[in-house]
C-alpha cells in the first residue's frame, strides 16, 4: 500500500487544473481536425473552461476533498466497467500468454498445472499476510531502484518512509485492487453488475471440456495443500473421459450482460444458487485445454476467446493451460487493470520455473481424488437450453469475424533505440503512426494505456501519441523521405520522442486530459446538469473513437498478450519492445486489414532504422 502521512496530499490522485486539460485536450484533437473544425472545437472548449466547465470542476474539486479514501476517478470508473452492457469477451477481457518454462520437460500440462497453480497460492498466502511489498515506480531509475535507496527506505518508519520515495521520485503503487485478484466474480445484474468476493472460500474451480471441478487447495488452517495431492486430483480431472455436455452452462458469461443477468436468475430459481456460489467463490478458475497449440496465432485466438466451453469469462481471472503446456491467463477487466495482473503473473511465473512444487519425477499422492473432486452439474430447463444455445451462435459469429496476426521484427530492440537517445515506446507508436498513415492515409484517434497506480485508487489514464510531431514525421517519411537528409529525419524522430517521453510522464502523474474530462462529464450526468457542448462537439466523439488502442508489455515472464479492438472499425495492438527485437500482435475485425497493417509497420520500423544508420529510404 502507498503509506501516506494523513495531512500530506501527495497520495491522492491529482485532479489536473482545468486550463491545463483543455490545453492538452486541444493539443491531442489537432493533428485529427482540419483548420475550420479546430476553431469550432477551440470555441467550444471556451466556453466550457468560463462557464459549466468551470462549476463542474470545482464541484469535482471539493467532491475528491472530502472523499480522502479513494481517487476521483474510481467510482466513476467501476461504474463505467460495471454498467457496461456488451459481452466482456472481445469488448473488454484481454489475455496475457507466459513463455514456456525454460526446462522442457516441465511443459507437461500436469505438471505446468500444478506448479502454476501452487505459485498462485503461494502468491495469494503472501498477498495475504501483508508480506507483499509494493511495487516501485521510478521516475528517476538511477537515483531511486538502488539497493541503498531499497535499505534506506525500509529504515525509515512508514508514515514518514512515503516522503522519502518522494523525494527521490520514487512511488510505491497502489495495491488496492490486488484482493480481487482471488475468489472474484463479476456478477451480472439489471443494467449495473455487481463485483462479488468471499476470501474465506479455499476450492480451486477447474474447467475441462465444458465440465466443472472443484476441490481445496487451502487446508483448514489456510494452508497450502501439498503439491503431490493438487497433482493427483488434477491427474483424476484428466482421466475423465465423459464427452463435453450439449449444452455447455460457461456459454452463458459471453452474452450481453442483460440477457446473462436474466438467464443467472433462471439458472438459480432452477436450484442451481449453490453450484454458481462455488463458481463465483472459487479461489480462482483453472481451464485444461485438450489440444495442443499449433502457433502464435492459434495462441492468441485460444487465449483471448477459446471456444467458449471451457473458460468462465466473469471471473477475476482464467489460468489456461493446454495439452503442451502453453499457458495464459486471461483476466476480468472491471476489477483492475494490467499492472496487477502483470505483478501476479510475473511472480507466479518466477516461483513456478524457479522453485517448482513437483519435478517430472514427482509421484501423485497416494489419495482417493473420486472423494476429494466434486463433479459441478447444472440443473437446466428449456428456457435456459435455449438461451445456451442462443449464446453460442452470438459468441460463434463474433469470434469468427476476428482475425489477429503479429510480427516479430528482429533488427534491433531496446537497446540500439536507447544509445540514439530514443525513447523505444515512442519509436513504436510512431510507426503505428506512420503505419496508418501509409495503409488509410490518415491521422486517428490512438489510445495508449499508462498507469496512475503511483497513486492512491489510481486507475489508468490515457497517453494520445497521435500529435502534431507524430503527423508531420509520418508525412516526412511517406511522403517525401528522399528530400531531407538522415540527419534532419532523425530530427524529426527525436521531437516525436521528446513529445511522447513528456505525455507518458504526465499521464503517469494523473496529468493527462481524458480522465478529468471523463469525470466531469460524469459528474454533470449524475447532477441532472444538461450535457456541456463539449461533449455533444463531434470532434470530441471522434477522438474518443479509438481506432489505434495500443497497450505494451515487456516482461521476461511474458511470451505475447492481446485484446481485441475496441471499436468495429479499429486496431487492438498489443506490443513489446525487447533488448534486440520488437514484437506487435493485432486483432481486427472485417473493416479493417491487419497483416497489411502489420506490413505498413514493418516498412515504418525499417525505414526509420535506415534513417537512424544513415541508409537511404525507399519509397
Amino acid at each position: 500500500m502507498i503509506i501516506c502521512h494523513p495531512a500530506s496530499d501527495h497520495c491522492g490522485l491529482p485532479i489536473p487544473k482545468l486550463e491545463d486539460t483543455i490545453r492538452r485536450y486541444l493539443n491531442a484533437q489537432k493533428p485529427l481536425l482540419d483548420d475550420d473544425q479546430f476553431r469550432k472545437t477551440e470555441q467550444f472548449c471556451k466556453s466550457f473552461e468560463n462557464g459549466t466547465g468551470r462549476e463542474l470542476h470545482e464541484q469535482l474539486v471539493a467532491q475528491d476533498k472530502r472523499n480522502k479514501h479513494t481517487s476521483y476517478i474510481s467510482g466513476p470508473w467501476f461504474d463505467m466497467y460495471l454498467a457496461a452492457r456488451d459481452s466482456v469477451v472481445l469488448n473488454f477481457n484481454p489475455f496475457m500468454a507466459f513463455n514456456p518454462d525454460p526446462k522442457s520437460e516441465y511443459n507437461d500440462q500436469l505438471i505446468r498445472a500444478t506448479n502454476l497453480t501452487v505459485s498462485a497460492i503461494r502468491f495469494l498466502k503472501t498477498f495475504r499476510a501483508g508480506l507483499l511489498e509494493p511495487e516501485v515506480f521510478h521516475l528517476n531509475p538511477a537515483k531511486s531502484d538502488t539497493n541503498t535507496f531499497k535499505r534506506l527506505i525500509r529504515l525509515v518508519p512508514s508514515s514518514l518512509s512515503w516522503y522519502g520515495a518522494y523525494f527521490v521520485n520514487a512511488y510505491p503503487l497502489d495495491m488496492s485492487q490486488y484482493f480481487r485478484l482471488f475468489n472474484s466474480s463479476r456478477l451480472p445484474k439489471s443494467s449495473r453488475d455487481e463485483l462479488f468476493t468471499n476470501d474465506k472460500a479455499r476450492h480451486l474451480l477447474v474447467l475441462r471440456k465444458g465440465h466443472f471441478y472443484v476441490f481445496d487447495v487451502l487446508d483448514q488452517d489456510g494452508n497450502v495443500v501439498s503439491a503431490s495431492e493438487i497433482q493427483a486430483h488434477l491427474k483424476y480431472i484428466l482421466s475423465d473421459n465423459n464427452p463435453a455436455p450439449e449444452f455447455p452452462v460457461a456459454y452463458l458469461t459471453s452474452e450481453n450482460r442483460d440477457v446473462w443477468a436474466e438467464l443467472r436468475q433462471k439458472l438459480v430459481s432452477c436450484g442451481n444458487e449453490e453450484t454458481l456460489r462455488s463458481v463465483d467463490s472459487a479461489v480462482f478458475c483453472l481451464c485444461l485445454d485438450d489440444f495442443p497449440i499449433k502457433d502464435l496465432i492459434h495462441l492468441s485466438h485460444n487465449m483471448l476467446h477459446g471456444d467458449g466451453t471451457n473458460r468462465w469469462f466473469d471471473k477475476s481471472f482464467n489460468l489456461i493451460i493446454a495439452k503442451d503446456g502453453t499457458a495464459a491467463v486471461h483476466f476480468e477487466h472491471s476489477w483492475g487493470d494490467g499492472i496487477a495482473m502483470l505483478r501476479f503473473f510475473n511472480e507466479v511465473f518466477k516461483d513456478s520455473t524457479q522453485t517448482p512444487a513437483i519435478t517430472p519425477q514427482s509421484q501423485p499422492a497416494a489419495t482417493d481424488s473420486s472423494v476429494a473432486v466434486q463433479k459441478l452439474s447444472f440443473k437446466l430447463d428449456d428456457a435456459l437450453k435455449a438461451g445456451i444455445t442462443t449464446a453460442k451462435e452470438k459468441f460463434d459469429a463474433a469470434v469468427k469475424s476476428l482475425t489477429i496476426d503479429f510480427i516479430q521484427f528482429q533488427r534491433g530492440g531496446k537497446e540500439f533505440l536507447k544509445q540514439q537517445k530514443l525513447s523505444p515506446d515512442a519509436v513504436v507508436q510512431l510507426a503505428f503512426q506512420m503505419a496508418f498513415l501509409r495503409q488509410y492515409g490518415k491521422t486517428v484517434a490512438t489510445y495508449e494505456s499508462c498507469s496512475t497506480a503511483a497513486f492512491k485508487h489510481g486507475r489508468t489514464e490515457t497517453v494520445r501519441p497521435a500529435s502534431i510531431f507524430t503527423k508531420r514525421c509520418s508525412e516526412t517519411f511517406i511522403r517525401e523521405p528522399s528530400k531531407h537528409s538522415a540527419g534532419e529525419l532523425q530530427q524529426l524522430m527525436v521531437e516525436c520522442s521528446k513529445y511522447h517521453s513528456q505525455l507518458t510522464k504526465e499521464a503517469a502523474m494523473g496529468q493527462g486530459f481524458d480522465r478529468h474530462l471523463f469525470a466531469l462529464r460524469y459528474l454533470a450526468a449524475v447532477k441532472g446538469i444538461p450535457l456541456p457542448e463539449l461533449y455533444l462537439d463531434p470532434a470530441y466523439g471522434q477522438i474518443n473513437h479509438n481506432v489505434l488502442s495500443t497497450s505494451t508489455l515487456t516482461s521476461p515472464a511474458v511470451n505475447l498478450g492481446g485484446f481485441a479492438p475496441v471499436v468495429p472499425d479499429g486496431f487492438g495492438i498489443g506490443y513489446a519492445v525487447h533488448d534486440s527485437w520488437i514484437g506487435c500482435n493485432v486483432s481486427a475485425y472485417p473493416g479493417r486489414n491487419a497483416r497489411e497493417f502489420l506490413q505498413c509497420v514493418e516498412k515504418s520500423l525499417e525505414d526509420m532504422f535506415n534513417a537512424l544508420e544513415g541508409k537511404p529510404i525507399k519509397t
